[in-house]
């Protein structure tokens, strides 16, 4: 789940350097900031050593490979995914990081509303830093269309199913699939918070 979550944030954050015209140094600073700035402050928080990316070397020479790689990634990128596939891999990102972080908050004894605030730093930060790094407004704060609204949504129904004593890969998939279903409805309805 990690992995998925890792990619689609990572190219997310090349896509948006790409746009900002900035060179491999640039693009892999934000691909980097996006796909881990929000597990590296939960990992901050919950103080694991070592943090997630250093234990998977593997994503950081993955997407250091992208970002050398950028115009070719951007090009295939840009032909092959529109911009509504981009929305559903970032609300796949955002849905699995809500609660693979809420999960590891729950295994480092949180209180259950710190763990679920722990999912939305985990899925929401990447993509505050990468905002900040492209010199926009975050999103989070700028958009009225419901995102860490969905992960909310999503950490709580993991957390029921495992109060319930649902089977852990059950509970991760099934507050996975509502964060990442609610905010793809509310896209698709237009539905916004109350201002």
């Amino acid at each position: 789940m990690e992995v998925i979550g890792v990619l689609s944030f990572a190219v997310a954050g090349v896509v948006d350097a790409r746009k900002q015209r900035f060179d491999a140094v640039g693009t892999f600073v934000v691909a980097f900031a996006t796909a881990f700035g929000g597990g590296t402050v939960r990992d901050v928080l919950l103080d694991r050593r070592p943090f997630y990316w250093v234990e998977h070397e593997g994503y950081v020479i993955l997407i250091f490979a992208m970002s050398i790689g950028a115009s070719v990634v951007f090009r295939v990128v840009s032909r092959v995914a529109s911009e509504r596939t981009m929305l559903v891999a970032d609300a796949i990102g955002l849905g699995l990081f809500a609660v693979t972080g809420t999960s590891l908050a729950l295994v480092a004894q949180m209180p259950a509303f710190v763990a679920v605030m722990m999912g939305i730093i985990s899925s929401v930060f990447g993509g505050v830093v990468r905002d900040v790094l492209c010199n926009e407004m975050p999103m989070i704060l700028r958009d009225r269309v419901p995102y860490a609204t969905c992960a909310f949504a999503g950490c709580w129904v993991y957390l029921g199913l495992t109060w319930l004593d649902a089977q852990q890969e059950a509970a991760l998939l099934a507050g996975a699939l509502t964060t990442t279903a609610t905010r793809l409805v509310s896209v698709w309805r237009g539905w916004r918070l109350p201002g």
